[in-house]
Formats: C-alpha cells, structure tokens, sequence
C-alpha cells in the first residue's frame, strides 16, 4: 500500500523547527566539559549535523499526546547524544575514515581519545536523563544502551560470515530500530500515557527503525560516494551480509555465492569487483526484495498509530506528520 500524501516535508520540520533548534543547544550546552579534547570532538560531532530523526519523532510523539513540557527537549538531546556516542564507536570498531563526507572523529582524534570521548557522551546522556527523576525512563536507556551494545557485538562475532535473515533482523533491531523505539516510547513517557499508548508508539519506531536500515544498508550498495559521504559499498568491505545479499546467496550460482562469499571473506573487492556484485543482486531482484521489506515495515508503522486518536488539531497535524516519515524514510537517497 502506498503512503497517503498527506503532509510535506516543509509541513512536519515546521510545526518542530523551534524545537529541533533547542535540542541542538541543549546538545551544545551538554557536551561541555572542562576537558578541551571532549569539548572539541563534541563540536565536531554536533556540527556533522545529521538527520535527527530520532529526535524529530521523540517531538512529534508528544506533540501528538499533546505534551509540550520542557522535558522534550532534554529528551531529545539525550537521544541525540546516544546516537552520537555509537557513532562514535561504530567508526573506530570499523576504521571508518569518513563520516558524513568528512573525517570522521577517530582519523583525527586517534581511535583512543575517542574511545573515552564516546563513554563520555554516553554518560552525560544518562546524567542529563536523571533530572527527569523518572526510573521507567532510565529503565527505557538502560535497556537501549545493553541492546546496543549487544548488537555492536553480535555483529563483530558475525563479520565475515553468512547470516540468515533472523540473524539479519536481530542485528538491525538491536543495533537501529530499538533507539527509534524508545526515542518514540519516551514521548509516551513523558506525555504520561497508558501502557498500551506506549507499546503502540514503541512499535511505529520499531517499524520505521528496520525500514529505515535497510534502506541505509540498499544505499550503502547501490549508492554513490558522493552522495553517502563515505565509500560505498562499506558494509560489504566491512565483511557485513545485509537483507539483498543474504537474499542472493540464498538463490544464486554456486559462482555467484562464491564471489560474494570471497567479497565477506576478502573485505575489498580486489578479486571480485563491486560491479560484479551488484549485477548477481540485480539478476535476483535482491535490491527490489530488500525494497519491499522496508516498503512493508514501512506501512506497517503508519498502521501501528492508525487508530491513535488526536486530542486537538495541533496533536492532529503531528499524527499526520507521523504517517508522512515512513515514506521520508524509504524513499530518501542518502
């Protein structure tokens, strides 16, 4: 099922712009510390800039609840930092050299300093998180933070190797979709609403978070250095099997298995060429498959909050901002 137009993208950062404006000072105003180095990787991670997504939904999930408490704000700048603390530690787990079309933190910090810098983000987010003195909050980060980590390793034990799709969508809970979960389950929170009003919230971020990777992880194949603002083709010299590749080897030659095979176990594409891949995914329709499951998780997220009543029209406009982002987030190109 196609998504309803039913809003723009100028329509949705509208009604939050003021308030994405604040979490980015919050975030600012957070990440100083008396250590100039902390400060300094800090600045830098905040002015990459990214999409803020996560934040976007935690303020559009209460805008919809109608809450409009302060507390949104510190929220949506912990939620900010999390995302940027394992960031931070995705690229020296991987020795990425660029983030975002830039350097990225560790090639000019060195991966030790940003080790520490990361750990550090990771406990003024907490710290920040505690002056709500809500334990149902800290349970909902505490939660997160172990998930993280676990898919962080999960993963590293799984380079190289072939995956099934469980392990697959195991891995992009753990590692994407559960921060989208709790960035839209802290809004409820927050908002003070029923356990079936969170769970219901919870799962539209669920939903949109493995749409949303997969569709990173597409990108990451098919796309061009340019535009992602790293080398394409990443995952794959990471030794990583995403949806499309598990999906081909799965149905493919045994030469064509064999040349992914020897990509995963290689991690560079010097006797397989990248070219080559992408035409044994295409001749499959992995790409396409891999498409349609984000296009489905996507639909299922509008689903999740279809009968989530609005209070007001301001509450109104946020729902239907709320079924505009799958759609952002399965058709966007980087």
């Amino acid at each position: 099922m196609s998504a309803p137009s039913i809003a723009t993208a100028k329509e949705v950062f509208d009604l939050v712009s003021d308030d994405l404006l604040a979490i980015e000072l919050e975030f600012n105003q957070q990440a100083q510390s008396e250590v100039a180095v902390i400060r300094d990787i800090a600045r830098y991670l905040i002015a990459g800039g990214g999409k803020r997504i996560r934040p976007l939904l935690l303020l559009l999930g209460t805008k919809a609840l109608g809450f409009t408490g302060d507390s949104r704000i510190r929220l949506g700048a912990v939620v900010e930092m999390l995302h940027t603390a394992t960031l931070v530690h995705d690229d020296i787990i991987d020795d990425a050299q660029t983030r975002r079309g830039q350097p990225s933190a560790n090639t000019t910090w060195g991966a030790s300093k940003c080790v520490l810098a990361g750990d550090w983000l990771y406990m003024q987010s907490f710290h920040t998180a505690l002056q709500e003195r809500n334990f149902h909050i800290l349970d909902l980060l505490i939660g997160l933070t172990q998930q993280m980590v676990e898919g962080e390793l999960l993963q590293m034990q799984k380079l190289g190797h072939l995956i099934n799709e469980e392990e697959y969508f195991d891995l992009i809970f753990r590692k994407t979709a559960m921060l989208f979960k709790v960035s839209m389950q802290l809004g409820a929170s927050l908002a003070g609403s029923p356990d079936a009003i969170e769970q219901q919230l919870g799962e539209y971020g669920r939903n949109l978070g493995l749409a949303f990777q997969i569709v990173d992880d597409v990108l990451d194949l098919t796309g061009e250095e340019s535009t992602l603002g790293k080398p394409a083709a990443s995952d794959l010299r990471e030794g990583k099997a995403t949806l499309a590749v598990i999906h081909a080897l799965e149905r493919g030659t045994g030469a064509e298995r064999e040349a992914i095979r020897t990509v995963l176990a290689d991690r560079d594409f010097t006797r397989v060429k990248h070219a080559t891949i992408l035409e044994i995914l295409r001749h499959h329709g992995s790409i396409e498959y891999a498409m349609d499951a984000a296009r489905a998780y996507a639909e299922a997220a509008r689903q999740s909050i279809a009968d989530l009543p609005a209070a007001d029209a301001e509450a109104a406009k946020a729902l239907r901002a709320l079924q505009w982002v799958p759609g952002y987030v399965t058709d966007r190109d980087r």
